[in-house]
């Protein structure tokens, strides 16, 4: 049965895929692994605030460069698996939806990470106005997301088990929406870039990604 004009939420698609989350290839999400970790070559930045922290693919790392982390995600499936994995005594995992606050006091993150989770997010105002409210003045905020390229060849996340393909609910967000947000919640860009399969920039890009700080 194809899921894809079914009713399931962000997070009952990610509780199915969570099983299977790690094993599956998947050029976005090991792309966007590399990112993240040629992006933030510091060797520390305090307090970590992860969104989507999915099956902990990031998290074990960011928990290295950070006196603590908050890693969170709307699926209970997703967290657990990541549980399984992550024992660094630094990290603490919580179930919660971004697009409500976020369950973190004012200033208390040097660095918000949210990787390959804003596709599934429609209002980016309210995510770049929580990030503004998490974030020490100076902290930084970092976005990768599929590329807008693809979404707009109809890219996106999804996945299959025995019940058929699954596709999350996606939106479309184009480079100008970002900039448009981080402005309207006083960020600055600090570094865009765009991501290639292979290198190959002959090719669409795969990902997109952004890194603002806080408190212009």
């Amino acid at each position: 049965m194809d899921q894809e004009n079914s009713k399931l939420t962000t997070g009952d698609s990610y509780n199915a895929w969570a099983s299977s989350y790690d094993s599956m290839v998947n050029k976005t999400r090991d792309l966007e692994g590399e990112v993240l970790r040629k992006t933030f070559l510091n060797p520390h930045y305090g307090n970590i605030l992860e969104l989507g922290c999915g099956t902990g693919k990031n998290t074990g790392w960011l928990s290295e460069k950070a006196d603590f982390v908050t890693a969170i995600d709307v699926s209970p499936k997703m967290i657990g698996k990541a549980k399984d994995k992550i024992k660094a005594e630094n990290v603490h995992f919580k179930e919660a939806d971004i697009t409500v606050d976020w369950p973190v006091k004012p200033g208390w993150a040097n660095l918000v990470t949210s990787s390959l989770v804003l596709e599934h997010v429609e209002d980016l105002d309210f995510i770049f106005a929580e990030a503004a409210r998490a974030l020490k003045r100076n902290g930084k905020f970092y976005i990768c997301e599929l590329h807008p390229g693809r979404q707009y060849s109809g890219s996106r996340a999804n996945f299959e088990t025995s019940e058929g393909i699954h596709t999350p609910p996606a939106f479309t967000h184009h480079l100008s929406d970002f900039l448009d947000a981080a402005k309207a919640n006083k960020f600055k860009l600090l570094d865009l870039n765009e991501h290639f399969d292979e290198d190959d920039r002959k090719k669409v890009p795969r990902l997109l990604s952004l890194v603002f700080e806080s408190g212009i």
